[in-house]
């Protein structure tokens, strides 16, 4: 589907999973789909489409959070699947409470893109001015690998950390489904 043409029925009965399988490890997120469904539906669709593949970890500080989803590996850049920048779903049900929180990153108020991020600390200054979407599940350890890895004055790591893909569960499955159609796209999509 080109960029700009997603379906909008997001309304699934159990919270997808997406695993990042990273060149240190696997990380699974689960997506928050009641609280901001906009931002799990470009997160999902931009890894089905395996847009985060080759994709590196482009900003990483200690004690704070782990930066990704930007194909030019700037921080600059990134495209979400609606063509444009979205719109904040900002909710005061979901904070940076902790390690493990999935948020977009942004350039200010409604420039969500492709770029997330992953906390390793509470980060409640960030409350209000990104959009938490999901958490990690499993492999917290390779998110605190990720953190832990030396890097420049800009925040790049030394070593390049890249998404080699994403993988999409389907409702009760122990596997992901790389980058096809899965149980729970039909319903969301209406895929067959």
């Amino acid at each position: 589907m080109p960029a700009g043409q997603v379906e909008q029925d997001f309304g699934p009965q159990t919270a997808p999973e997406v695993t990042l399988n990273t060149s240190v490890g696997p990380i699974t997120v689960e997506l928050y789909y009641k609280h901001a469904p906009k931002a799990c539906q470009n997160f999902l669709e931009l890894a089905r489409r395996g847009y985060y593949d080759g994709v590196p970890f482009h900003r990483i500080i200690t004690d704070f959070m782990i930066q990704g989803g930007d194909p030019t590996g700037t921080g600059r850049g990134g495209q979400s699947v609606f063509g444009s920048k979205f719109e904040d779903e900002i909710t005061r049900d979901l904070k940076h409470t902790g390690a493990g929180v999935l948020s977009m990153a942004n350039s200010g108020p409604n420039t969500n893109g492709s770029q997330f991020f992953i906390t390793t600390v509470s980060t409640p200054h960030l409350n209000g001015k990104h959009v938490v979407f999901g958490e990690v599940t499993d492999g917290m350890d390779v998110v605190r690998k990720i953190e832990s890895l030396r890097t420049n004055q800009r925040d790049h790591p030394n070593d390049e950390v890249v998404i080699a893909n994403s993988g999409i569960y389907e409702e009760g499955a122990t596997t992901p489904k790389v980058g096809k159609p899965n149980t729970w796209e039909k319903k969301v999509y209406g895929k067959k």
